[in-house]
């Protein structure tokens, strides 16, 4: 469903919201109001806690969203705390003009946590004026449609959904940026630009986030072709779409930008993200003369090409697709890994290994760092991976390519690894970040005997396989393939378990999960419940009468993007 799954129960407010004890909720100045009083009105169910980065930029949108309904009468909000102690608490509801359940009543707040089965916040519950869920994506619709998004029925977001693709068929450089009566973009001087003076050019979005460190990094190379390309005369415009959260961090990175923006906390940025379906930051998105989007993204166009790659029509990517192409027929280890005199990577002793030495074996590319936890929880199976290729075939290798922030930490991580390693702080090491387009740690990438790359996403293939997917090609990946396949036949198709007797594990499929048993990462195939969002590894869930006990389970949240999970 458009709007999430939902609950056909028609829930009673007054049992749903009230204790043996309590049949009132309170303002963030003490009063009480009874849950009679809303009888009959629209209600959300905000879960949300301090402690929660996500939770606290999302909750302004939502208190801006709630004051332009408040006039209406008939909505109102209940805030469900996943706070620690009163203290925080009583800070957090301070800036809430809202209601809530008494942070005192645990009992209350957990039965509601679990009665909606919430396992994510900020998470949104909305009940229709009868007691039935409208849905329970009520952040995720406020994120994105703001308070357009009342009375939040299926018919009313589908409504929205259908406006939003007539709006693509027929779309201008207008319709994208002039949003209510704001019709000008803006410059670092202060100035206001009208839109329609850029009709007719090839207009840049830049969606970029100043604290981001790719969007900083990416920004330098922009203005360097920006400049450029206005040098030469091109008809050409770029305008910034921010996505700061802070006033101060927009200012400081606009004022090195020589192009246009739309004005910082500018509604229309949010609406503009989810119609250019943005997933990674920086992003550039083209639009051409005619006001129709060219390309959804020419950052790497940038970074490889620099003003090579405009004006990013089809007929200049074929030409880049070709220039590529070549290049990386052409690749060598030395190529990639030698640098004017860096022509040597170091083992754990510190003395240096020629690349040219190198030559002709398997060659793993490592990028990690001790700070990150994802790194620190994958090297053991790395090493225990490297020892078992290792025994089969003695002409593979690692290089460890380190992010840490200084030598202290680079020595101690790779004090632990028994393979090579760039040298802390080594020039090649953006280089080859940027040419392998790393875009989060851990990361591996698999060079072959020719020196030519044969797979980007061997870090997980290892945790998928282990030494197993060794070499890494694409030939042994479709025979591991039909190994699994084999396999799977085997595994039944349901089956209970102790660590979650509550459904059955149905046999599913999954791109990427964690595991709820051993706690680590699964891909391929999982034994999953939907209704709980609960997966097992197949070793974990066919295993006969063993499995991760109860109090080995992490408690708590950890907080992912846009979103703090329970542990």
């Amino acid at each position: 469903m458009a709007n999430g799954d939902v609950d056909r129960v028609s829930h009673d407010l007054i049992s749903l919201l009230s204790s043996d004890e309590r049949d009132f909720v309170v303002r963030n100045n003490g009063d009480q109001v009874k849950i009679s009083n809303l009888s009959g009105k629209t209600v959300g169910l905000y879960f949300s806690g301090s402690w929660c980065g996500p939770c606290c930029r999302f909750t302004p949108n939502l208190v801006e969203v709630y004051e332009e309904l408040l006039p209406k009468g008939d909505f109102e909000l209940v805030f469900i705390s996943s706070d620690r102690n009163d203290e925080s608490f009583d800070g957090y509801f301070a800036k809430m003009p809202w209601l809530a359940v008494p942070f005192s009543d645990s009992e209350t707040r957990k039965r509601l946590n679990e009665l909606f089965n919430v396992r994510g916040i900020p998470h949104l519950v909305i009940l229709d004026a009868n007691g039935k869920v409208l849905t329970d994506q009520g952040v995720r619709i406020v994120r994105e449609y703001g308070v357009d998004g009342y009375p939040f029925t299926a018919e009313k977001i589908q409504f929205l959904k259908e406006e939003e693709e007539a709006a693509k068929k027929n779309q201008s450089l207008s319709s994208i940026l002039v949003f209510g009566s704001r019709d000008y973009l803006v410059s670092n001087d202060g100035n206001k630009i009208p839109v329609p003076e850029l009709e007719g050019k090839i207009v840049c979005l830049y969606f970029s986030l100043q604290t981001h460190p790719l969007c900083a990094e990416f920004t330098s190379k922009l203005v360097e072709a920006y400049k450029k390309l206005k040098e030469r005369g091109e008809n050409f415009e770029i305008v910034l779409i921010p996505l700061d959260y802070e006033d101060e961090n927009f200012k400081k990175g606009f004022e090195t930008m020589p192009w246009l923006a739309v004005p910082f906390k500018d509604k229309s940025c949010e609406k503009l993200a989810r119609y250019f379906e943005l997933e990674n930051l920086p992003t550039l998105v083209v639009i051409g003369p005619d006001g129709k989007t060219l390309h959804s993204n020419v950052t790497e166009l940038i970074e490889d090409h620099g003003t090579e790659a405009y004006p990013f029509t089809p007929k200049k990517l074929a030409e880049l697709a070709e220039i590529e192409k070549a290049r990386l027929e052409s690749q060598t280890l030395e190529s990639i890994l030698v640098s004017g005199e860096r022509d040597f990577v170091i083992d754990k002793s510190g003395s240096k290994v020629p690349v040219s030495e190198l030559v002709g074996k398997n060659i793993l590319l490592y990028f990690s760092a001790r700070w990150c936890p994802p790194c620190r929880a994958f090297l053991p199976k790395l090493i225990e991976a490297y020892k078992e290729i290792k025994e089969k075939d003695n002409a593979f290798e690692i290089i460890f390519i380190s992010s840490d922030r200084d030598q202290s930490s680079f020595d101690d991580f790779f004090a632990g690894m028994p393979w090579l390693a760039l040298p802390f702080g080594d020039e090649r090491k953006k280089f080859l970040s940027r040419k392998f387009k790393i875009q989060g740690i851990p990361a591996a990438v698999a060079i072959g005997p020719s020196g030519r790359t044969v797979n980007k996403e061997a870090r997980q293939l290892l945790t998928a396989h282990g030494a197993e997917a060794y070499p890494f090609t694409e030939e042994h990946l479709k025979h591991l393939e039909e190994k699994l396949e084999e396999m799977v036949k085997g595994w039944p198709e349901k089956l209970k378990h102790e660590l979650h007797l509550e459904h059955e594990l149905v046999k599913t499929r999954r791109n990427s999960y964690a595991c709820n048993g051993c706690r680590e990462m699964g891909h391929g195939w999982s034994f999953y419940c939907k209704q709980c969002d609960f997966d097992l590894h197949p070793k974990c869930a066919l295993k006969k009468n063993e499995g991760t006990k109860d109090d080995e389970k992490a408690e708590g949240f950890v907080c992912e993007g846009d979103v703090c999970r329970k542990a």
